[in-house]
């Protein structure tokens, strides 16, 4: 059974810097694509980015383009999300999970999920 491992999380400053790392073992997750998703006390789990293995592709949401970069290193079978001008609002439990089949912004396309690395972003 695959799993996934997510790391990098803590408490920044607004208008700082972290890069969360999701780190897959036992299969080969070559072929699919990755998503990274954040959940905030009383709100829905948010699909933040995810990343295409097959073609490189990547999306964002509206609320994290141009400050978050989703990447992978395949030969340490990770996947980073490098986030960059971090906002209180991005604050929340961060999910890295396998994209299965339909809509790559839902989270039940997903499989495999971690169990989340925690943000704070506050002063």
């Amino acid at each position: 059974q695959g799993q996934l491992v997510e790391s990098g999380g803590g408490l920044v400053q607004p208008g700082g810097s972290l890069r969360l790392s999701c780190i897959a073992s036992g299969f080969n997750w070559e072929y699919y694509a990755v998503g990274w998703f954040r959940q905030a006390p009383g709100k829905e789990r948010e699909r933040v980015s995810c990343i295409n293995f097959s073609d490189g592709t990547t999306e964002y949401s509206d609320s994290v383009k141009g400050r978050f970069t989703i990447s992978r290193d395949s030969t340490k079978n990770t996947v980073y999300l490098q986030m960059n001008t971090l906002k209180p609002e991005d604050a929340g439990v961060y999910f890295c999970a396998v994209w299965k089949r339909g809509d790559y912004d839902r989270s039940v396309s997903y499989v495999n999920w971690g169990r989340g690395t925690q943000v704070t972003v506050s002063s």
